[in-house]
């Protein structure tokens, strides 16, 4: 819960913006969240899953490479597949972009509330140093959730929708944690051997929505630039300096 609520955190951002955003605004925000967003992927998803697999004896290379591909491909399924909707097709490029970057990260949420509830239930076999672990694990999570929640809840500002709904969806996104925290407390086993894999695909999701909506829109001014790469240098320190 306390990973969930990080999120919350981060989603309250949108609070903090006027009602009638600017052609900058939009570039800064998208680019900020695309940074974090990308950085997300490598940091706290691509390269952890390499370490895993690699310590359970399987092909690093091969599970991180069909890992994001199946996970690009899935979500660029999903907007075919929406973009065949009458009503989806109305809404807007701004809003279906906005649908794609929510689906991206509540994708990648999954995998960090499956690695908490894992250290936790490894923890609770082996006690002492492995509990303090496990809270470190949660509380790294929890930080890192804070820009992810605001990477969320700005760019459904920027589409049109209200601030209170762009707060609701951005902290949303953050429920399958604790949900699938408790799925692998009961399922730690099977849960453990898929978690490269599942780690992998969560990141190629997010990087295709990173790729194709978030950054173009960010790279047509210099400011939207310096916005991504601050992005991904905070998302960056977090992951590493919190492990």
């Amino acid at each position: 819960m306390f990973t969930f609520m990080m999120t919350v955190l981060g989603a309250a951002a949108v609070f903090f913006f006027r009602n009638q955003i600017s052609d900058r605004a939009q570039r800064l925000t998208m680019g900020f969240a695309g940074g974090v967003m990308s950085a997300a992927a490598v940091f706290s998803l691509i390269v952890p899953a390499a370490e895993q697999a690699q310590a359970m004896g399987k092909p690093a290379w091969m599970i991180c490479a069909s890992g994001v591909l199946l996970g690009a491909g899935v979500i660029a399924l999903m907007e075919l597949v929406l973009g065949r909707f009458r009503m989806i097709r109305k809404a807007g490029e701004t809003k279906q972009r906005a649908a794609m970057v929510v689906a991206a990260v509540t994708l990648h949420n999954i995998p960090e509330g499956i690695a908490v509830g894992l250290a936790f239930a490894l923890a609770a076999n082996a006690g002492g140093g492995a509990l303090a672990a496990a809270a470190a694990l949660a509380l790294g999570v929890g930080i890192q959730n804070i820009p992810e929640g605001a990477a969320i809840s700005l760019p459904l500002r920027q589409s049109g929708m209200s601030r209170g709904r762009s707060f609701v969806f951005g902290a949303l996104s953050g429920v399958v944690e604790p949900l699938a925290g408790a799925a692998a407390v009961l399922l730690t086993g099977a849960m453990q051997a898929l978690l490269p894999g599942m780690m992998a695909f969560a990141a190629g999701a997010m990087l295709l929505v990173t790729f194709s909506e978030m950054i173009p829109l960010a790279g047509r001014g210099r400011d939207g630039a310096a916005a991504a790469l601050a992005g991904y240098v905070l998302m960056m320190a977090l992951d590493i300096g919190l492990g």
